[in-house]
């Protein structure tokens, strides 16, 4: 399993941002996936999950109005677009893949590098 993020920066305040996870070794349209972010000195937050055909999404409502996720099985990449950034956005930001096509079963990859997303003025 391989994973790649890309997307991240530095973004204003009220910015937007798309970030992509390109995914090797393993049959991405079987799987469900996630994005997660992590700041330091905490633990990882999910942020995201999508069903393995796309059909089914989770944003916790916290996020609902801001983060959408989405996939291009054809392009093995799952997509994370935020609005609306603030300063709390601030993390690293990483995708991982789930054990089966649900987003509500466990991950079992989560060793991308991430990309990093500062939110400042």
């Amino acid at each position: 399993v391989h994973l790649v993020e890309s997307g991240g920066g530095l973004a204003q305040p009220g910015g937007s941002l798309r970030l992509s996870c390109v995914a090797s070794g393993f049959t991405f349209s079987s799987y469900a996936m996630s994005w997660r972010r992590q700041v330091p000195g905490k633990g990882p937050e999910w942020v995201a999950g999508i069903q393995n055909d796309g059909r089914r999404t989770y944003v916790p409502s916290s996020l609902q109005d801001r983060f959408t996720i989405s996939r291009d099985n054809a392009k093995n990449t799952v997509y994370l677009e935020m609005s609306n950034l603030t300063p709390g956005d601030t993390a690293l930001y990483s995708c991982a893949k789930h054990r089966t096509i649900a987003y509500y079963s466990g991950i079992d990859y989560a060793g991308g590098p991430g990309t990093q997303v500062t939110v400042s003025s």
